[in-house]
């Protein structure tokens, strides 16, 4: 499967941005979606996560402002992003987790100016 992320761009802090990872395949079957990030210097950390039954996990950084959710009649899982903050400049990643396998997507780029 191919996981393809956009969404991404530049937002001043405060404001709001929507992620959406788009893949090639049924997300039906896809135990787990979620959303990660890397900043310059930093490890990926997980952001939210979200299982095939509509369960959702966030970073506790996150609570509150980013929201998860899944299409799996479009095969999208999307990343609402508000209240926005300089620290959340990071690539952001898609992920899919089929519990044996697992799939990345190319990442999209969101800056966050102060």
């Amino acid at each position: 499967v191919q996981l393809q992320a956009f969404g991404g761009g530049l937002v001043q802090a405060g404001g709001s941005l929507r992620l959406s990872c788009a893949s090639s395949g049924s997300i039906r079957s896809i135990n787990v979606m979620g959303w990660y990030r890397q900043a310059p210097g930093k490890q990926r950390e997980l952001v939210a996560t979200i299982t095939v039954g509509g369960v959702t996990n966030y970073a506790s950084f996150v609570k509150g402002r980013f929201t998860i959710s899944r299409d799996n009649a479009k095969n999208t899982v999307n990343l609402q992003m508000n209240s926005l903050k300089a620290d959340d400049t990071a690539v952001y990643y898609c992920h899919a987790d089929y519990g044996a396998d697992d799939f990345w997507g190319q990442g999209t780029l969101v800056t966050v100016s102060s």
